[in-house]
């Protein structure tokens, strides 16, 4: 491998001859190798999306001539469709600040201007990547507007959208399910009954109100900490600068960016990210329940509950022949369980805003943003794969609904509490329906007995969502 000789403020350093970086990213190589785990897709795209903005800005400001812009919008586009990734080799676990990653974007948005303007890559002329790219801006300020840009972003066209379809999906088979009446489960224990279309009207909610917890956050999301510099003061930043990127990131985008309200906050905290975290986890809950509910009533297919019956999208043990395992509910759960791992990362890391920054900013982006696509993901995926397939088992539904001791309740009103307890108790001893001991004890008419052991009627009560066991 050829190399060129890069310099920065500690002196020169070696770089490969094909790298459009410079000597702080060939330091960071060095000092920092950890894990591997670099920034996701979307930081990286946020970092050129706000370096193309600002260089933007700088022109109408009449801070940077339109040459060297020109040049550094054209590598910044580069940066944002992903055309320089390579470039970006940077360990996660590195300066608490990001600035070595501030600066990788710099250096390789410079580095790639220069070629551009004077057919070589890298160096610090004509484009230099502090004076030119990083023109208004501090690390401490543009890492915290990275991580909202890319989580926003990210939310908005990965995370709500796979959401909203698996919303509707379990909404359409409330609908096409509405007539299957079952036993209902509490305590894992036979209850009364209940739709199968109820249960999954139940689902449906609370992917509803998972996608409501999301965007209630996407407001304090929106403000960006660009402008602050180092401390928040601003200082050597033009005081239109933050509200002009910010307008530019907005129309890229097609979110409402703005200027944080307090830069001091925006730099000092990482409030937001730590409650976008908690909101994520919630939504990993939500979405456990659901899939785990799926997984137990299609249990089986013979000697489970196996009230629905799910997709066979691949065999499911090396050993038993014709096995078909819940998989795409699996998968699901445990990419919720990374979530709710990487939202205590992401808020023990909130408690180290110490005095004027934030240190554990690279650790927060990559949390958040792991969580925010690997639930998009998985949530599509279990859509697609599982639940746009599922179908009612309703001959077993039936079955169960008409051998549950759990029908004794409607009785209870009329031949009092103890005397249900004891018909459903010979039930037992016999190894009857409750039905059937009814009828041979004669406790009620038969007419009587069919209207008040009806499971339909049983799921439409006069008065719903009263009471309790």
């Amino acid at each position: 491998m050829e190399y060129r000789i890069e310099r920065d403020s500690m002196g020169e350093l070696q770089v490969p001859d094909d790298a459009y970086y410079g000597a702080q990213t060939a330091r960071a190589i060095v000092n920092f190798p950890i894990s591997g785990l670099r920034f996701p897709r979307g930081f990286i795209r946020a970092m050129g999306a706000i370096k193309q903005a600002a260089a933007e800005t700088n022109v109408e400001l009449g801070l940077l001539d339109e040459a060297r812009a020109r040049a550094i919008l054209q590598a910044g586009e580069e940066v944002i469709a992903g055309k320089l990734d390579d470039q970006f080799p940077l360990d996660i676990y590195q300066t608490g600040s990001g600035t070595s990653t501030n600066m990788n974007t710099n250096e390789v948005i410079a580095g790639r201007a220069n070629e551009i303007l004077a057919g070589k890559r890298g160096g610090r002329e004509p484009v230099h990547p502090n004076d030119h790219v990083n023109l208004g801006q501090s690390s401490n300020d543009v890492i915290p507007t990275a991580i909202h840009v890319s989580a926003a972003v990210e939310l908005q066209t990965v995370l709500l959208p796979a959401m909203v379809e698996l919303r509707d999906v379990l909404r359409a088979k409330g609908r096409e399910w509405d007539d299957v009446v079952k036993i209902g489960r509490t305590h894992l224990m036979d209850a009364t009954p209940i739709r199968l279309g109820q249960e999954a009207s139940g689902w449906a909610r609370q992917v509803e109100l998972c996608c409501q917890r999301l965007e209630s956050v996407q407001p304090r999301l929106l403000e960006l900490a660009l402008g602050g510099t180092a401390v928040g003061t601003g200082l050597n930043t033009h005081p239109e600068f933050a509200a002009k990127v910010a307008a530019r990131l907005g129309a890229r985008f097609g979110l409402a960016f703005r200027e944080a309200e307090n830069h001091f906050e925006a730099q000092q905290s990482k409030d937001t990210a730590a409650e976008l975290a908690a909101q994520l986890s919630a939504v990993a809950t939500a979405l456990v329940k659901v899939a785990n509910d799926i997984r137990w009533l299609s249990s089986g297919p013979r000697c489970g509950i196996g009230e629905i019956r799910l997709p066979a999208v691949q065999p499911g043990s090396s050993i038993m022949p014709g096995k078909v395992n819940p998989v795409m509910c699996e998968a699901l759960i445990m990419a919720c369980v990374q979530v709710m791992g990487n939202a205590v990362a992401v808020q023990v890391a909130n408690t180290h805003g110490n005095l004027d920054l934030n240190v554990m900013m690279p650790v927060m982006a990559r949390n958040l943003l792991e969580s925010i696509d690997i639930l998009g993901n998985a949530v599509r995926a279990f859509t697609e794969r599982a639940a746009r397939g599922m179908e009612a088992n309703r001959e077993r539904a039936a079955s169960f609904v008409e051998w549950s001791l759990a029908m004794v309740t409607s009785l209870a009103p009329v031949v009092g509490y103890d005397r249900a307890a004891e018909i459903a108790h010979e039930a037992v001893e016999k190894g009857k329906t409750v039905r059937q001991v009814c009828l041979e004890d004669g406790v009620l008419p038969e007419a009587e007995l069919d209207a008040l052991l009806d499971p339909r009627a049983m799921t439409e009560p006069g008065i719903r969502g009263k009471g309790g066991e």
